[in-house]
């Protein structure tokens, strides 16, 4: 007993002894222009240039560092545009208290506007994605992001805006790592390029993500504003084509004390012509198609952020999206006089006008602990799309007698789409190498649809359908991961249970699918050195049939093809594994990887014979399920300066599928069509080389080439296609604006051209205005200091809060 009591004196003896030989350090930092308190400004002391503690500046500018031993110490005070303060503190027996003051002085050379963008793109391969920087050679490339999609590796943009990654379209698209309920081929239009940071590509997304989008996930992450005061960003742009198309982007932000106000607002309207022709050889029909889209779209958004605390941040913001597009098809089918018909022609004037409107309403809240990195996301959302599709079809027939008939009826689709999301997402580092995640999400989707068809003159024999797709989607998540010297890895798993029903005419067909499904994940990296890394990553994902590919309405039609949707369409799900290469160059990088990819049920789409068509030239064009699928494939990208003034960014992408499944082949002899079951090999390939010249601090020029090879489908062979762009860039007012000029398809040499045998023997070809000429303008304007605490919140691409674009 007094063995406990002496060493308990001992230790209360020691611990009053370290209290007495300790001191604190204390101060405020200010503006030296206008003695302004800075917050969060970053205070290190420094000992033998070990840091020894650091804290930030509260609200009012004051920091203290306490129970610091004794000693001599270097003091460093630094905040973005101001000079760092570097000095000396001394504690001593004598002086074991001391006070520093500091006024510092802003850099000649301040942070202006809200759109840091560096002068070249550069491309990071981290643990579960590949990071494209994207810099100022990027976002000359056009007005949107979906003029520069096609620069970035391994990705691809067809002609009507839609995405691919490896040559798959089954792709996500998020928004500052959130999904949109905008369709992305026109969301990605309203987005400036200006407006771009930078681009992720999650090819082998983890369990913390949602599974959907089978090729992976393309995240947009957008410039964020963190600027104290006043800021905006005006970009501006013309794409001379056919017609002048337009686009301009208004971007504003206004941040004092705890509260942060932003908003945008977007424009693009213009009229984007298309044409093309599909030539049937057994029967020498052919049918030239001319499309005029006449597209004006707005989009808004305005929200605010409220500082509660250090810790705490709460968020709101609304967004608003509207099209007035209106299309104009003209489809001009002549029989050349075919054997077995009656028709010499049939022309076709059909018309599509909206409008439509998606409304997405957000509550975020986000809470920071004291430990560095732990922290907890609650997020709500609500999106509500109401789209309106009106259609009149004018059909004009010209038999071979010289005798002619008109045909008239009206399309009118209303539908409605609402979602409502709920998730909470939490990060705990356990220590220095361990990290935990966990998370759980509901989202509840529904839809209607309400069709009518027929003669304008005829109203008492309209034809009405009403169809519903409704699904409900429940998840929870965990991950684990530990990082080593050398070696790091990363497990997590995603545990969901997904319902879907289906309802047409009220009963009338009906169909139900509902399943509970496990999605792992798994990373492992290898350092070999600082420059040298290996990766290797697995996940099984999931694409589920689409509203659109599930309704059996008619969407698009001309007298020889009617699109329609399969409601009994099946998820397909795919397992893919990966090894990535990285390689730190001293004035680059290179990046290399392999994939394997098995997938079942792939949903694709099909064209086979109208069986209500006697003389079966009719098709419907749906979408099916295909057999069990194989891909594998590589891709290599290279970042290099060669010079001070020339820097090169080739890259090249390949990937084969082995495919199984069923199409349909026109027996002329029986007048039937009989289903032929296929196994093929598809091979695409990619290259690109985007290259870069300085002429001076203000003058750049562009060059970039694009090859896509033939891709021989299961029903259609795809032709190969090509291009170069030429593109100059200047920077004036102290780099407040850039004006940007690139001259797309030099050559005019882009167009999709395709042939087939199922279910005809057939050939074709689509152009567009890919020849344009862009000229653009990005000016910032406002100014002032960023806060570290909010650049470190709304810099982190999962945060659920608000702010940014879109």
């Amino acid at each position: 007993m007094k063995l406990k009591f002496f060493l308990f004196a001992l230790l209360g003896i020691i611990a009053t002894a370290q209290a007495q030989n300790t001191g604190s350090v204390s101060g405020k930092i200010t503006e030296k222009s206008n003695s302004a308190p800075i917050s969060y400004a970053t205070v290190s002391l420094k000992e033998n240039g070990k840091v020894v503690s650091g804290v930030n500046t509260d609200d009012n500018g004051n920091f203290s560092f306490k129970n610091i031993a004794l000693k001599s110490y270097t003091i460093e005070i630094q905040y973005i545009g101001f000079r760092k303060y570097i000095g000396s503190v001394i504690l001593s027996e004598n002086k074991k208290a001391a006070t520093v003051n500091v006024s510092l002085e802003e850099e000649a050379t301040q942070l202006q506007g809200v759109n840091i963008v560096a002068e070249r793109s550069t491309i990071e391969q981290k643990i579960d994605r590949k990071v494209v920087n994207v810099g100022k050679d990027l976002t000359t490339a056009g007005a949107s992001a979906s003029d520069i999609m096609n620069n970035i590796p391994s990705v691809n943009v067809d002609q009507d805006g839609k995405l691919s990654l490896r040559g798959n379209d089954n792709v996500r698209v998020l928004i500052d790592g959130r999904p949109s309920n905008i369709d992305p081929a026109q969301l990605l239009k309203q987005i400036p390029s200006t407006s771009i940071k930078k681009i992720e590509l999650i090819t082998n997304p983890s369990a913390k993500y949602n599974p959907e989008g089978m090729s992976g996930i393309i995240n947009i992450i957008l410039h964020k504003n963190a600027n104290t005061g006043f800021n905006g960003s005006y970009s501006g742009g013309i794409t001379f084509g056919e017609t002048a198309k337009y686009n301009q982007s208004l971007d504003l932000n206004y941040k004092t004390g705890k509260v942060n106000f932003f908003g945008n607002v977007g424009q693009n309207f213009g009229t984007y012509y298309n044409d093309g022709f599909i030539k049937r050889f057994d029967q020498d029909i052919v049918q030239r198609i001319d499309v005029i889209n006449d597209n004006d779209s707005y989009l808004y958004k305005i929200g605010m952020d409220y500082l509660i605390d250090e810790h705490n941040t709460l968020s709101i913001y609304t967004n608003q999206n509207k099209s007035n597009g209106k299309g104009f098809v003209n489809t001009d089918i002549d029989y050349n006089n075919v054997t077995n018909s009656d028709i010499s022609n049939i022309f076709q004037k059909s018309r599509y006008w909206g409008p439509d409107q998606v409304g997405t309403y957000n509550l975020a809240y986000k809470h920071i602990f004291k430990k560095e990195g732990h922290t907890l996301d609650f997020e709500g959302n609500y999106s509500d799309n109401k789209e309106t599709q009106n259609a009149s079809f004018d059909t004009k027939t010209t038999n071979i007698d010289n005798t002619s008939s008109d045909l008239l009826y009206n399309d009118l689709l209303k539908g409605t789409r609402k979602l409502t999301t709920l998730n909470i997402d939490y990060v705990n580092p356990l220590n220095e190498k361990t990290t935990l995640e966990a998370g759980a999400e509901a989202r509840i989707t529904r839809t209607g649809n309400d069709y009518t068809t027929g003669n304008p003159l005829i109203p008492a024999a309209s034809q009405n359908s009403h169809y519903t797709y409704d699904t409900d989607i429940y998840s929870a998540y965990v991950t684990f991961g530990q990082k080593f010297k050398k070696f790091s890895y990363q497990v997590g798993a995603r545990f969901e249970s997904y319902k879907a029903a289906a309802n047409l005419n009220y009963g009338e067909t009906t169909f139900d699918d509902d399943y509970i499904t496990l999605y792992p994940s798994a990373y492992l990296t290898y350092n070999l050195n600082e420059k040298n890394t290996l990766q290797f990553s697995y996940s099984r994902r999931v694409d589920r049939p689409s509203l659109e590919q599930t309704k059996p309405i008619r969407e698009f039609a001309t007298p020889l093809v009617t699109s329609l949707g399969n409601p009994e369409l099946r998820p397909q799900f795919t397992n893919s594994v990966e090894v990535n290469y990285t390689k730190t160059l001293e004035k680059g990088s290179f990046t290399a990887g392999v994939f394997v990819r098995s997938i079942n049920d792939q949903i694709s789409r099909i064209l086979y014979p109208d069986p209500a068509d006697p003389n079966k030239e009719k098709q419907i064009m749906t979408f099916t399920n295909y057999d069990h699928n194989t891909a594998y494939g590589f891709e290599v990208s290279f970042n290099y300066k060669i010079t001070k003034w020339w820097d090169i960014q080739p890259s090249i992408d390949f990937s084969s599928i082995n495919q199984e499944g069923i199409v349909f082949q026109y027996d002329p002899a029986a007048n039937t069509s009989n289903p032929v079951e296929r196994k093929i090999t598809v091979a695409a390939f990619n290259g690109r080389m985007n290259s870069n010249f300085k002429v001076n601090k203000r003058l750049s020029f562009l060059a970039f080439g694009f090859y896509r090879g033939a891709v021989d489908g299961l029903q259609n062979n795809s032709h190969e296609m090509y291009k170069m762009d030429i593109g100059s860039r200047y920077t004036l007012l102290d780099n407040k604006m850039n004006i940007s000029v690139r001259f797309n398809d030099v050559f005019n040499t882009m167009k999709y051209a395709f042939d087939t045998m199922y279910p005809y023997p057939q050939t074709g070809q689509f152009t567009w205005e890919s020849q344009t000429v862009y000229v653009g303008l990005t000016y910032n304007f406002g100014g002032a200091k960023i806060k570290n605490l909010q650049r470190k919140q709304r810099e982190d691409n999962t945060n659920k809060g608000g702010g940014g674009m879109f």
